[in-house]
């Protein structure tokens, strides 16, 4: 089988649902339908030994997965476009790939953070599907398993297309196959595959032929690294946030007369990091620079999409801003502006956003085309770390190479909890190597 210089895969093979699907087709939304130009998601979780032999375990995962696919019969389907151009996920239980992989050379210690390292290319290798563009899905799996065996642990990789899932899609997926693995006989969260929302749209997305392309360069020079911020530095950075007035972190912050005006720990961590990497980026004060976020768009529509609605129920709210300006403001003055905009992407936002996309259906342009974008995904709400699959939490999360890019910034919630916040950043070599040095940022990393 296949061999990487660390990784060997032993085995693959077809997992199918347990049941034969009854869903119908599910049309992709206009939230769904721009990733179709976006990588596969791969994120994946490091677990401690399992107290399984290698048969046993791959049986296990084998046996869970194909139960979980049950409950997700979208993810063991296919794309297809139909006569008139719309895309639709096809619940044809054509099922997914599963792959068992061993790296008895590799220990836990080598792939967890150390301070001042960068992440190990290793990860890359614990994922399937690489550089697939989610179009794909018309002919390849909509999922894909990695199950890596190293000296003494186990590291469970999943790369699912993300015009099928969200994040919250994705981990509700993971957070459900370690669940089943666990032993459960009923699951505790079942996806709602309704489609009547005002995201479904009768726009058609028009392809070129053969696909549409990825919208950034995979061979750009990239550094990756791990960043973690305490509860206590996350606590000290929205005190400085709220009161930009305040002489030290040791102030107590300002009581709000509303709370919806209050920045929030994790929007004063964005603007922190906003302001170093366009510092260490060097830009020219008059260039404007964006930072982008991804916002949940189920609880902000009125009325609201259950929280478990499956598929991509989200949007991009972007914060515009010279460069000068935000570096010679305090950083309550760019951290306000990223919070504002934010709370007012309610239903209205979101209606009016579904009519500029039906103006002009596109796909999602990912990347950094000029040089001085920040975007940020994932969440620190996600519960990555609830994936036990019956021997231990996670020692770690950590994701492939899928869309990566000077600026993308990926957040996950600390192995501890407890409001702490790790931050996977990508960014150039010399971009990387400011934002190390730049002692405003830094003071907060633990």
């Amino acid at each position: 089988m296949r061999s990487s210089s660390s990784v060997t895969i032993v085995s693959k093979c077809t997992v199918y649902p347990r049941q034969s699907s009854t869903a119908a087709s599910l049309k992709l939304s206009v939230s769904d339908l721009p990733m179709l130009s976006c990588h596969y998601i791969q994120k994946g979780v490091l677990l401690p030994q399992p107290p399984l032999s290698s048969a046993t375990l791959v049986s296990l995962l084998e046996l869970s997965l194909s139960e979980t696919l049950s409950y997700f019969p979208a993810l063991a389907g296919r794309l297809v476009t139909d006569g008139k151009g719309y895309v639709h996920i096809f619940c044809n239980d054509e099922g997914v790939e599963f792959f068992h992989a061993k790296a008895n050379h590799i220990t836990a210690d080598t792939l967890l953070p150390s301070e001042g390292n960068d992440l190990p290319a290793i990860f890359r290798c614990f994922f399937q599907l690489d550089n697939t563009i989610s179009y794909a899905g018309h002919t390849n799996p909509l999922l894909a398993v990695q199950v890596t065996e190293i000296n003494d642990g186990v590291f469970i990789g999943c790369t699912a297309n993300h015009a099928v899932v969200d994040g919250t899609s994705f981990w509700n997926f993971f957070n459900t196959f370690a669940e089943i693995a666990r032993g459960a006989s009923k699951i505790s969260r079942p996806p709602d595959f309704n489609r009547d929302t005002p995201l479904d749209s009768l726009a058609v997305l028009q392809v070129p032929d053969g696909g549409p392309k990825l919208s950034f360069s995979t061979a750009a020079a990239v550094r990756e690294k791990i960043f973690r911020f305490s509860r206590e530095s996350m606590m000290k950075l929205k005190y400085r946030a709220n009161n930009p007035k305040r002489k030290s972190d040791e102030d107590e912050i300002s009581a709000s007369g509303n709370p919806t005006d209050e920045i929030s720990s994790f929007q004063s961590l964005c603007a922190q990091l906003w302001r170093s990497v366009t510092r260490a980026r060097n830009l020219n004060p008059s260039k404007t620079t964006t930072f982008r976020m991804a916002v949940n768009c189920r609880h902000r529509l009125q009325p609201q999409l259950p929280p478990l609605y499956f598929g991509n129920a989200i949007q991009s709210v972007a914060t515009v801003v010279a460069s000068g300006n935000l570096l010679s403001n305090d950083i309550n003055w760019s951290a306000n502006k990223l919070h504002k905009n934010v709370a007012a992407h309610g239903d209205t936002s979101i209606r009016q956003s579904v009519k500029e996309w039906e103006r002009s259906p596109r796909v999602f342009p990912l990347g950094n085309p000029d040089g001085a974008m920040v975007l940020m995904g994932s969440s620190p709400r996600f519960p990555m770390y609830d994936n036990d699959f019956g021997w231990g939490r996670p020692l770690a999360v950590r994701s492939g190479g899928a869309n990566k890019f000077d600026g993308k910034i990926s957040a996950f919630p600390d192995t501890q909890g407890e409001g702490a916040v790790d931050l996977e950043v990508v960014l150039a070599p010399e971009t990387m190597a400011g934002l190390e040095n730049d002692p405003e940022f830094m003071q907060y990393v633990s």
